[in-house]
């Protein structure tokens, strides 16, 4: 009986540098999941801040506490960012992955609110709310590898079914073309008693198009609707497609997820590259050889 390959034992760290990675870039150690919870913390109280500021009554009577909690949190985040920079073996690897992307933009709206120009924008302060997007290290946090394996198998059968969706979205692209053409035809161009046009929500084909896309999506939103006979027959040929169409998306990746199988994948980060979903017994990583 053959007996299985022990799984590669972990390389401690030689310096404060490595060390500060171990517990800023992983999950696999107490310090590395402590420091990641309180991130999260920060940033779901972050989150809650920008939306209290949001609220006209709420922001009148606590303005200056939400500015000063910005702040706070804005700061804190900088620092994490900066230290992110300082520990991590090539800085500009990090600064251009997805979540070097995101840090970086997290941190942004609120130095841009401090420049005089930009201060009266609506809306710059809002943008903070893209720190929302950073809780998607909570897969690494509490060492959900069987999720990241998991999405890793639908990413793998989405991309394997590309060609398909591909063709699917053609041919609803074309349908919506059609209809929404031949519905300005049908209700668009009426006049009144006076010989005045009517507005229908028809009277442009891109408009036409634009009540497709709702007819066919089945949300419906009762803004646009045909009135003639002729309208309303196209109407429910249109709805009856939408109901049709709804499925074949998830029929298609349905068919590509029994050719893929979920591997089981590990939590860490690669210093060289910052890739991710390295197999659990890879000692190196797939994209550039450095040593895990």
């Amino acid at each position: 009986m053959s007996r299985l390959a022990p799984r590669p034992q972990r390389r401690e760290p030689q310096n404060w540098r490595e060390h500060l990675y171990e517990i800023i870039f992983e999950a696999d150690t107490r310090a590395g999941k402590l420091f990641d919870v309180v991130l999260l913390v920060a940033i779901l109280l972050s989150v809650a801040v920008v939306m209290l500021e949001s609220v006209r009554s709420i922001r009148s009577a606590h303005g200056g506490l939400l500015f000063a909690a910005e702040w706070f949190f804005t700061i804190l985040f900088t620092v994490e960012y900066v230290v992110r920079l300082i520990c991590v073996p090539r800085p500009l690897r990090y600064v251009f992955s997805f979540y070097g992307i995101v840090d970086l933009l997290a941190i942004l709206p609120t130095y841009l609110t401090a420049i005089p120009y930009v201060a009266g924008r609506a809306g710059t302060q809002r943008l903070a709310t893209i720190r929302a997007l950073r809780l998607l290290r909570a897969f690494r946090i509490f060492k959900l590898a069987h999720m990241l394996s998991e999405a890793e198998a639908l990413r793998q059968a989405i991309w394997a079914a590309r060609a398909k969706i591909a063709v699917f979205l053609s041919v609803v692209l074309i349908a919506v073309v059609i209809v929404g053409s031949a519905m300005h035809l049908i209700e668009g161009g009426k006049v009144d008693a006076d010989g005045r046009p009517v507005v229908t929500g028809f009277d442009s084909i891109p408009e036409s198009m634009y009540w497709a896309i709702v007819t066919m999506t089945t949300v419906g939103y009762g803004d646009v609707s045909p009135s003639t006979p002729a309208g309303k027959a196209l109407a429910a040929g249109m709805m009856m497609l939408g109901y049709c169409l709804i499925i074949v998306p998830t029929g298609i990746v349905t068919a590509e997820l029994t050719h893929v199988g979920a591997k089981k994948l590990s939590t860490q980060v690669c210093p060289g590259c910052m890739a991710e979903g390295h197999d659990a017994d890879a000692a190196f990583c797939k994209y550039c050889g450095t040593h895990l």
